[in-house]
């Protein structure tokens, strides 16, 4: 399983990263939006983990972007941002982001919440990179 990281941090990147690995994931990096949308267009990714407020390309504005492309839509989107806030978490979801977790996070807490997602992908059957 493919993860795409993107972050504007540099440790936070390499943190998510860490705990996705020691949890079994495979990994790539995005530091905006802009770039991560680079990365999707010749990588083969299965779920991607993004921060919401980043130059250039916000999360908001690229799983949106994602969400309408007919190459990425399926592809489940994990917000991780430090905006506790309803009103984000709607924008976010409104977007398309299937799930929304308030930094700081635990490997644990990651691992489990795209275990869950990537179960419920499965479930419905939508996701063709797998």
């Amino acid at each position: 399983m493919k993860i795409l990281v993107v972050d504007d941090d540099r440790t936070t990147r390499k943190l998510l990263s860490l705990y996705l690995k020691g949890n079994g994931f495979e990994v790539v990096t995005a530091e905006n939006g802009l770039d991560a949308i680079e990365k999707l267009g010749g990588e083969t990714v299965n779920l991607v983990v993004t921060d919401l407020n980043m130059p250039y390309m916000d999360g908001i504005e690229f799983v949106r972007t994602m969400k309408t492309n007919p190459d990425t839509g399926h592809i489940p989107a994990l917000m991780i941002t430090t905006e506790d806030d309803d009103e984000e978490r709607q924008r976010a979801a409104a977007a398309g982001a299937d799930g929304y977790l308030i930094k700081p996070v635990t490997s644990d807490v990651v691992a489990l919440k795209v275990r869950q997602l990537l179960a419920e992908i499965f479930r419905k059957g939508r996701n063709d990179n797998a």
